[in-house]
């Protein structure tokens, strides 16, 4: 594949993207990644809104799953949850960044998109990942994010579209200003 044609994919991948300011557990997708705990049990921030919104149910099954590692992701059903599926993706606790911790937050976007396609789901809603009470910083985390979404999206059309879910202003923008250097 020549430079332009790379170039042209990522561009068509860029359009399949939508940065949202809102409430991940309402997103109308195929399935919701939650910034899950590596024991897969209810937490706060992320994890605790859509265990809320989903039911007991979920964790019910997570508890059947058993824990997932830092880096990892495990599927279970929607619930409640508008989203058929919810892939819980384990991103990394921040020590300063001298822990693999970019390799582990690429990996759970990675396999995020894996869990995808092997399970035909074709569009996604993705939290931003260990920046929460894991404390990645949020521009590095966002450059993992939208690096790993545009070259996912651009391999092939299996995942059809992604939302990126903010939950503050400069999230938000820290996504725009990356999509916008497409």
């Amino acid at each position: 594949m020549s430079s332009s044609d790379k170039d042209e994919r990522r561009l068509s991948a860029a359009a399949r993207v939508t940065v949202v300011n809102g409430d991940i557990t309402r997103a109308a997708v195929g399935a919701v990644v939650n910034a899950a705990n590596s024991a897969l049990k209810r937490g706060g921030g992320v994890d605790g809104a859509i265990h809320r919104a989903a039911g007991p149910g979920l964790q019910d099954e997570l508890d059947r799953i058993g824990g997932c590692p830092a880096g990892d992701c495990r599927l279970s059903r929607g619930h409640d949850l508008p989203a058929p599926w919810i892939i819980h993706a384990v991103g990394p606790v921040w020590h300063g960044g001298g822990r693999n911790e970019a390799a582990l937050l690429e990996r759970c976007y990675r396999t995020a998109f894996t869990l995808a396609r092997v399970h035909g789901i074709a569009s996604l809603a993705f939290p931003a990942i260990s920046t929460g009470i894991y404390g990645f910083p949020k521009a590095a985390a966002a450059d993992i994010a939208v690096a790993v979404v545009l070259d996912e999206l651009a391999r092939d059309d299996a995942v059809e579209r992604v939302e990126l879910y903010a939950f503050d202003p400069e999230t938000a923008v820290l996504y725009h200003d990356r999509l916008r250097l497409v």
